[in-house]
């Protein structure tokens, strides 16, 4: 049976931003605070890094019954038996990666534009992310951010799940409120935070209080 996207907020890693380098006690943090999903992504990671980190990842997100999706890398989700892999709509084995993981997986694509977003759809994805919406480092090479009426008319053309991606900090998460997306995919504003328990727990607030005032 395939895997729900029960979850409104989608944690990307980069240990590079972690607080003290520790990647691991910072994950743990946001999931102590009620993170439900984490995106494994450390693109420069030898294989023999990349596979134990993947390895205690998988624990630790087990043992909070949350989900874990491994950045671009069909084989390493397949290894440790994550929950899924995110991919760029860009990935050459896009189109086959639903076939891959089975239909029991979460496949999760990053998305730029409505095409992107076509390609996604036809590919099985579970959900994907769009952005950037607002300027971001971790996104410049994709120019200038798409910004919010992008996100709004992505979230009106597409029929999956779509996570905000870029830039969003707790400020500017209301800006997003006439948006109909599924929740926000974040970075530095959890992984980069001295607190990173109290930046999760701020985000998962307030996202929260947004949602319960469209009802």
């Amino acid at each position: 049976m395939a895997l729900s996207v029960d979850f409104n907020l989608y944690l990307i890693t980069d240990r590079h931003q972690a607080v003290a380098g520790d990647l691991l006690a910072v994950v743990r943090a946001a999931l102590d605070a009620g993170v439900r999903a984490v995106q494994l992504r450390e693109k420069d990671l030898p294989d023999a890094e990349l596979l134990p980190l993947a390895e205690s990842l998988r624990s630790l997100t087990l043992d909070y019954q949350a989900r874990l999706l491994i950045n671009s890398r069909i084989d390493v989700a397949l290894a440790v038996a994550a929950d899924g892999v995110h991919l760029p709509s860009t990935h050459p084995q896009l189109a086959s990666a639903r076939q891959q993981l089975g239909s029991d997986k979460l496949l999760g694509v990053s998305t730029h534009s409505l095409s992107e977003i076509a390609a996604a759809t036809a590919a099985g994805a579970s959900f994907i992310t769009f952005g950037p919406v607002f300027p971001t480092p971790s996104k410049l090479r994709y120019g200038d951010p798409l910004g919010v009426a992008a996100l709004k008319d992505a979230c009106d053309q597409c029929d999956l799940p779509v996570f905000a991606l870029g830039g969003i900090s707790i400020e500017r998460l209301a800006e997003l409120q006439s948006s109909d997306m599924a929740g926000v995919a974040l970075i530095g504003g959890i992984i980069a935070a001295r607190d990173p328990g109290f930046a999760a727990r701020n985000y998962l607030d307030t996202f929260a209080s947004m949602t319960s005032g469209k009802k």
